[in-house]
């Protein structure tokens, strides 16, 4: 029998409103149905109600619809724990962009307002449902690499303000430098779910850095406020080893003040797995460990295929040494095992949806985001007072999607269980 459809709210029509969660929510997943967008830039939630056919509302007439059972906020960090702590007021569950609050101290106020009220609270980012992610954690799972030993996050990125219209228009709002969506926890969370989908709850953390160059130039010719001088209060450069409940241990660098690099790799006592971007929900896995291409036979002239017959225990040592050699570092591509290998935000709502219906816990549930923002916190607290930090919350790993070979208008199905 087909689901009878949630009907959500969102609240928040920017960048990422307009670029793929909108169209994903209204056409892509059959399980919700979006009633109605609100904006504090009333343009930009007529410009919903126009494309998508939704009903144009202000934040309080949402929040009051008596339909609407989830808000969708997609509001700026800033503004995420005053719209989640409404939504949960007036008795709606919650889905929210990352991170879920600026602090820790925030978040746990949410997550508790949530228990205290009943209702489901599921946090971004939702990437690590993605094809890739999926089929890694299967890989991992079925022992490709051996036993996992350690797992290694790195992304930097030059995030300067460089542009023209850094910060003098909506549209240029550049949030990787702001309070509560700092780089580490803009792009750093996508690494820290991921690696909490692979491995589980981390038990401490220990971690150097935080805020390098707090005080900021306007840095082009071009930008108003060229050579003006502003404040960043937020951290941008972050180096921490991590230890997971299971016991693999982990590192995490991240950086807006380096330029771009990338790196995502869990070495095992048999091999090496290359993981992806975990912004993205396709990208490349590949393993590297003995045997992962077959060996082919090399026949020498008065060899015999198959055999060491007649050959001196030198000569059969030999031929050993060598074929291990030719099998030691071999890598191969993996093939992804997964659907939502195109662009899917969202799929953590569609996913929060279906747990609704069929009374079970989301994939995204806020103890996922909660512990992935303690980590944030726990390395910043290292930081400053240069002790291990041990985690005070742990989240359940999140229940694996099944491997799949629908097409991508069936991939759904696999969230309805």
């Amino acid at each position: 029998m087909k689901k009878q459809k949630v009907k959500v709210g969102v609240i928040g029509c920017g960048g990422i409103c307009k670029a793929t969660y909108m169209d994903n929510m209204v056409n892509k997943f059959e399980i919700i149905e979006v009633v109605g967008a609100a904006d504090l830039i009333d343009s930009r939630a007529q410009w919903m109600a126009d494309h998508y056919g939704i009903k144009k509302m202000t934040v309080d007439e949402l929040l009051n619809d008596p339909e609407i059972e989830v808000v969708v906020n997609l509001t700026y960090p800033e503004s995420h724990v005053e719209i989640s702590k409404a939504a949960f007021e007036h008795g709606k569950h919650v889905y929210c962009e990352k991170m879920m609050a600026p602090t820790f101290e925030e978040a746990t106020m949410l997550v508790n307002l949530a228990k205290e009220k009943g209702l489901m609270y599921t946090t971004a980012p939702d990437t690590f449902l993605g094809a890739w992610e999926q089929s890694a954690r299967k890989y991992l799972d079925d022992g490709i690499v051996g036993k996992p030993v350690t797992v290694h996050a790195q992304v930097t990125m030059h995030y300067n303000p460089e542009t023209p219209f850094f910060d003098e228009a909506p549209k240029y709002f550049f949030f990787p430098l702001h309070y509560g969506g700092g780089f580490p926890f803009d792009l750093g969370g996508y690494y820290i779910h991921e690696m909490i989908n692979l491995f589980g709850s981390v038990k401490r953390v220990t971690g150097f850095g935080g805020n390098l160059f707090p005080e900021r130039v306007f840095e082009n010719p071009k930008h108003p406020k060229y050579n003006e001088k502003f404040e960043v209060n937020t951290p941008t450069t972050l180096l921490a080893a991590l230890e997971f409940e299971n016991g693999v241990l982990g590192t995490l660098h991240i950086s807006s003040d380096s330029f771009m690099s990338q790196s995502f790799v869990v070495t095992g006592t048999n091999g090496t797995l290359k993981l992806g971007d975990p912004n993205n929900f396709c990208d490349v896995l590949s393993v590297t460990r003995p045997g992962a291409k077959p060996a082919r036979e090399f026949i020498m002239p008065g060899m015999q295929p198959g055999g060491d017959k007649g050959k001196s225990a030198q000569d059969v040592d030999d031929d050993v040494q060598c074929l291990n050699e030719f099998t030691m570092f071999q890598t191969v591509e993996l093939p992804l095992l997964h659907g939502y290998y195109e662009s899917s935000r969202g799929v953590g709502l569609a996913d929060m949806c279906y747990a609704i219906r069929n009374g079970r816990r989301p994939r995204c549930h806020s103890d996922i985001g909660y512990h992935a923002i303690e980590i944030i916190h726990g390395i910043q607290e290292s930081c400053k007072t240069g002790k291990i930090y041990e985690m005070t919350s742990r989240c359940d790993r999140p229940q694996p999607i099944a491997p799949s070979a629908y097409s991508s208008t069936c991939q759904e199905r696999t969230l309805d269980d």
